[in-house]
């Protein structure tokens, strides 16, 4: 699609192209629920220069999301996403060598401390891939507290689980008690630990390119939509 609008504009939250609001993907008005958040979509719009390429507008895409998908079911998106709690990525560890399980320790353990403290609650964690079961009572608390968060949060945090494969880094981010960095160099530490050792190329690194900016997309939206 071309650009055909003029001037974008804010009003009560709906992003407006020549005074006419926007639609999303299901015809609900583009609407965002603080104005920070809203002026940075407002500015995805602003920025189009002929043609609309919605690779450039992941905060659109995150909003249209959160209206269309999110919205209409909540409970449901949530306990989609709440599966990720039997098979989060912190409490799959190496073996060896003594330096990687190290630096699994250093990154992971205290995100999971932070959830034991929270939550009242404990992790089975196993070294290798084979799956082990949380107990049921992790499993509950972890899916209250992502089946907690309003739309406009759940909608961002879905790609930011999916990208990094931990349910609980994801609550320590949306909970303040972890930084973006931080997540994102805990949720790459094999990928860059591997890379160190055997050398990375550049498909390798393009697609973590990709990933990075949907993670930082993500982040920035869950952080103006709080």
């Amino acid at each position: 699609m071309k650009r055909f609008w003029r001037d974008v504009t804010v009003e009560e939250g709906a992003i407006l192209l020549d005074g006419r609001p926007v639609r999303t993907p299901g015809r609900a008005t583009l609407a965002l629920p603080r104005p920070a958040l809203a002026e940075a979509v407002a500015d995805e719009w602003r920025a189009v220069a002929e043609t609309i390429d919605p690779r450039a507008m992941p905060l659109t895409g995150l909003a249209n999301a959160a209206i269309d998908r999110v919205a209409p079911d909540p409970a449901g998106f949530a306990a989609d996403l709440a599966r990720y709690a039997d098979s989060d990525l912190l409490c799959y560890r190496a073996d060896g060598p003594a330096t990687l399980v190290a630096r699994q320790a250093a990154a992971w353990d205290p995100l999971l401390d932070w959830a034991r403290a929270r939550f009242g609650i404990d992790f089975v964690v196993t070294t290798g891939v084979i799956h082990r079961p949380q107990p049921p009572a992790t499993i509950a608390a972890l899916d209250g507290a992502i089946a907690a968060q309003p739309p406009f949060a759940l909608a961002p945090l879905s790609p930011i689980v999916t990208i990094t494969g931990t349910l609980v880094g994801a609550l320590a981010l949306a909970h303040g008690a972890a930084d973006a960095e931080q997540l994102w160099l805990a949720a790459q530490l094999d990928e860059e630990w591997q890379a160190e050792h055997w050398g990375d190329d550049d498909l390798a690194a393009q697609a973590r390119a990709a990933r990075r900016a949907d993670y930082e997309a993500a982040v920035r939206f869950l952080g103006l939509a709080g």
